[in-house]
This record gives C-alpha cells, sequence and structure tokens, in this order.
C-alpha cells in the first residue's frame, strides 16, 4: 500500500506519498514534485462529467500516477487528513475536502436535493464527492480533523465543520428554532443537521495562521 505523510515545513503543510509499484490519484493541479519512475495519467472526462464539474465548481479530472517514487503535493497553510474507506463503505465529501487517495478507491459525484442545495446556499445544483473501495483518502481541512460518531443520533453544526461522513448520515438544512422570528433573534439563521447511524469527520478549529491570512483578505 501506498505511504502517505503529513509533513510541515515553515508553517505550512504537504503530502509526501512513496510509491512502490502502485496507483495514487490526486486533486487536479495538486502535484509539487515527482522523484523516481511514476507516470501521470489524465482521463478525458465524457461530456456529462465534464458539465457536471462545471456546474459543480469540483474537478472531475483527478490525475492518476503509477510506478516507483515519492510524489509530493502543492504545499498550503491547510490541514491534510489521512483516514482508511473500509471495503462495502462509503463516504461523501464535503465540496472541496477531496484531496489525493489510492488507486484503488473510487470517486464520483453525487447531487443533493434540491431543498437541501437552496437552503445551503450552494443554489439549484450541489454535488459533493463519493468515495468507495478500500484504501486511503487523504481530506483538504482547515484545521485538526476528529471523528465523530452517531448511533441512531443528531448532530447540529453551524458552518461547513464536517468535511465528510458516511453515507448512513442524513444531511439536511433547519431552522435552529421552530419560529422563523426565533431563528433570526438566535443570531443562527440556519443549521446543519446530520442525522442516522454512522461516522463524521470534522475539522472545528482553522490552524491560527490559516484564520490570520483569511481575516487579512476580507479586509
Amino acid at each position: 500500500m501506498a505511504e502517505f505523510e503529513i509533513l510541515e515545513s515553515e508553517g505550512m503543510r504537504y503530502v509526501r506519498i512513496q510509491l512502490q509499484e502502485e496507483t495514487v490519484q490526486a486533486e487536479s493541479g495538486a502535484m509539487a514534485t515527482m522523484e523516481g519512475d511514476i507516470e501521470m495519467v489524465a482521463k478525458i472526462p465524457s461530456p456529462l462529467q465534464a458539465l457536471r464539474s462545471a456546474i459543480s465548481e469540483q474537478s472531475i479530472i483527478r490525475p492518476k500516477y503509477t510506478g516507483s517514487g515519492v510524489l509530493s503535493l502543492e504545499p498550503s497553510l491547510n490541514a491534510y487528513h489521512v483516514f482508511e474507506v473500509a471495503e462495502g463503505t462509503t463516504w461523501v465529501l464535503e465540496k472541496g475536502a477531496y484531496w489525493a487517495s489510492e488507486g484503488t478507491i473510487k470517486l464520483y459525484l453525487a447531487r443533493e436535493r434540491v431543498l437541501t442545495s437552496l437552503w445551503s446556499g450552494e443554489g439549484f445544483v450541489y454535488y459533493m464527492t463519493k468515495v468507495s473501495g478500500r484504501g486511503k483518502v487523504v481530506l483538504n481541512a482547515q484545521g485538526p480533523v476528529s471523528l465523530v460518531t452517531l448511533t441512531s443520533d443528531t448532530l447540529k453544526v453551524d458552518g461547513r465543520l464536517v468535511i465528510a461522513r458516511t453515507e448512513g448520515i442524513s444531511y439536511k438544512i433547519k431552522r435552529p428554532t421552530r419560529s422563523f422570528i426565533g431563528s433570526m433573534l438566535s443570531g443562527e439563521k440556519r443549521t446543519r443537521v446530520y442525522e442516522g447511524t454512522g461516522c463524521l469527520l470534522m475539522s472545528r478549529t482553522p490552524y491560527w495562521n490559516r484564520r490570520l491570512l483569511s481575516a487579512v483578505r476580507r479586509r
């Protein structure tokens, strides 16, 4: 199996992947360097896949890297989290959360319901990346990632703190209170509600330097 490492330098983090006659795939434009005998292949998408990619603002072209050597991905102020996908389990990733994975992982786009898409502020069409198969997946997050397990339970979240969830967890947008006026007075117009049995990956707190850069950009 490919070996994934999260390294840090000058306050920035990046993913280094060691290959031994193996295949991995990564987000479009993520490659920084390739050392050794590694070949990159980018499959041309179908017209329907290209349309979905354009509508969802998610890349459908995830190049594959095959061979032996070391593949390093682009550094950033973001966090990267490696987790294992078990056979028979499907994970739904928040938009922008996918970064890389082993070649045994299958990737495809899945559309959220129109009502959920509208309430979340994503418009009429909202596609998320789904991953299945067996192997490692690397997520792109704002800060450290923690695992939350639900057993016939509910989790309410303000904003995009949940970056991945198993398919057994339903996702809806609801008002935090029963009344519209109560929601307005609370300062929380809508919350993301996750219900069911399964696992979620959350990034609650951004790294300080990433938060600082975001604050400067908003000025």
